[in-house]
């Protein structure tokens, strides 16, 4: 009888391709994970809700009359005014909100409830003048009817999809990526609020 085949050592390690992050950048570092898109949906609906919630309890609760309210656009300068006043209101404020968290803690504060950090394909934070241009490129979204169902649609599915590298159109035109915070490298985490 012959005797059995042994293998040198009883546990094997098998090198795997990386993590999804890697597969699909060639710069990102080993071991980052990307984020997933239902994440960052959510994340940014949360933002957009309680931010909304809190200028319209300090617009004295008249902030979704004038943005809702289309009719009143007939009704004379006077609510001409209101309507736009308070379009703006709603869009500066937004683009502020985004623009300063990112700043002040590199993600607005449902990305951090949700454990994502917005960093370069190379896994580090970005810089101080990045956050403006994203900022005004997350506007797009609160375009009324448009903005949620043809450009947050499309950047939902770009974000699913590998062809795309998971990330949306906003993401490639400023080089970043949505990351799983706890998967960063130690110096890029260390220096994220």
């Amino acid at each position: 009888m012959p005797a059995p085949i042994m293998a040198d050592s009883p546990v094997s390690v098998h090198q795997g391709s990386g993590t999804l992050a890697q597969a699909v950048l060639s710069t990102a570092p080993e071991g980052m994970l990307i984020a997933p898109a239902w994440k960052r949906a959510a994340a940014y609906m949360l933002d957009v809700v309680l931010l909304t919630l809190v200028l319209h309890l300090l617009t004295g609760q008249t902030l979704m009359y004038y943005l809702m309210n289309y009719s009143l656009v007939t009704q004379g300068g006077k609510y001409v005014a209101g309507v736009a006043v308070n379009w703006a209101l709603f869009f500066g404020s937004h683009y502020l909100y985004f623009k300063y968290t990112g700043r002040t803690f590199g993600r607005s504060f449902a990305q951090r409830g949700f454990r994502i950090a917005v960093v370069h394909d190379n896994g580090t934070l970005l810089e101080q003048h990045h956050w403006g241009p994203r900022a005004f490129g997350k506007l797009i979204y609160l375009i009324p009817v448009v903005g949620i169902l043809w450009f947050g649609m499309r950047d939902f599915l770009r974000g699913r999809s590998k062809d795309a590298e998971y990330r949306t159109s906003l993401d490639i035109k400023n080089h970043t990526v949505a990351a799983v915070d706890w998967s960063l490298p130690s110096e890029t985490r260390l220096r994220l609020r």
